[in-house]
């Protein structure tokens, strides 16, 4: 359900009033029934919200019906629109652990994930950097990638949550090779390839100028990319950042997938061009979870006028996933 203080509980029942995207799937929320009560309030949905004990009950259930497992008991104060706080923090952190071991034990397919409050969670003392890192350690899984996507980008993160200045050191041959793998993999049912078209991209302006704006491209990214090419990926790179998007946007995308160096490298054209229907996907996991693209909103909790564009596209392509395994 994302943080209850957030826009995830709208969202997810603006989602989910959609008869098509209801039809591709047995939703079954994971959170808290006074918050998904009051989003139902502000969106004036018919959709009815039904406690379940367990996954399977919620294949009962009519159309009209949404399954909720009741993860918490949130009293209005610790829910307060567009504040964080340390008990919706913990809940958070509840709701995502649940829904990875009913993922892990295949109670479920696949899990979408609404956004969370970082700040909520580490007053709670769940200190991670975001979704992407806490799925990870309860996959006990260390070849992740986070990859966002519309239906022209898709970009996956060689550094995700780092301060900018330790980026430099964090890009190695190592992890820029195990990067492209993932991605490659990952992103093959996607497009509907096994031989995805792999864009890399440069750390430094004009492709480190021959050294001039430093060495990353000729110490990790080049013999990256060579040492990806001889296992049969197909990867081209690096590219300048600056100019690589305007060519990857063209329609038909001449790449089916884009590595960049650090988030807001390629996240900021990512969103320019896919801000409403964007998702999130966790690649390398062994289990499918997507999310919204979009954080809390806290200023467009309680209004009722977030977009559900990215909600239902994620839920979409987690379907989709997992009809495809």
């Amino acid at each position: 359900m994302g943080d209850p203080a957030g826009v995830g509980p709208e969202v997810i029942l603006q989602a989910l009033a959609d008869p098509a995207l209801r039809g591709c799937c047995t939703p079954l929320v994971l959170g808290d029934r006074r918050a998904m009560e009051r989003a139902a309030n502000v969106c004036t949905t018919a959709l009815r919200l039904v406690t379940v004990a367990t996954p399977l009950a919620a294949l009962e259930l009519p159309e009209d019906a949404v399954a909720l497992l009741e993860l918490s008991q949130l009293a209005d104060g610790d829910m307060a629109f567009g504040h964080p706080s340390e008990r919706a923090g913990d809940a958070v952190y509840r709701y995502i652990r649940r829904a990875a071991e009913l993922c892990l034990t295949g109670a479920v397919a696949a899990m979408a994930t609404a956004p969370i409050s970082k700040e909520a969670m580490h007053r709670a003392g769940h200190h991670y950097p975001g979704h992407t890192e806490l799925l990870a350690e309860l996959c006990r899984c260390d070849d992740f990638v986070m990859m966002l996507a519309g239906d022209v980008l898709r970009v996956a993160l060689v550094t995700i949550h780092e301060a900018l200045k330790d980026v430099p050191r964090l890009i190695t041959t190592e992890q820029v090779l195990k990067t492209i793998r993932v991605t490659a993999s990952g992103v093959a049912p996607l497009c509907g390839s096994n031989a995805p078209r792999i864009a890399v991209l440069a750390l430094n302006p004009h492709c480190g100028e021959g050294g001039a704006f430093g060495t990353e491209e000729a110490d990790a990214i080049v013999p990256a990319i060579a040492a990806a090419r001889v296992e049969g990926l197909e990867v081209a790179g690096p590219f300048s950042a600056d100019t690589f998007f305007h060519f990857a946007v063209q329609e038909p995308p001449p790449y089916d997938a884009v590595v960049a160096m650090y988030h807001d490298q390629g996240l900021i054209p990512l969103k320019m061009r896919h801000f409403d229907d964007g998702i999130n996907i966790t690649l390398g996991l062994p289990i499918i979870r997507t999310s919204v693209d979009h954080g809390t909103a806290y200023d467009l909790a309680g209004t009722g006028r977030a977009s559900a564009s990215s909600m239902q596209a994620a839920i979409r392509t987690a379907a989709r996933l997992a009809t495809g395994r």
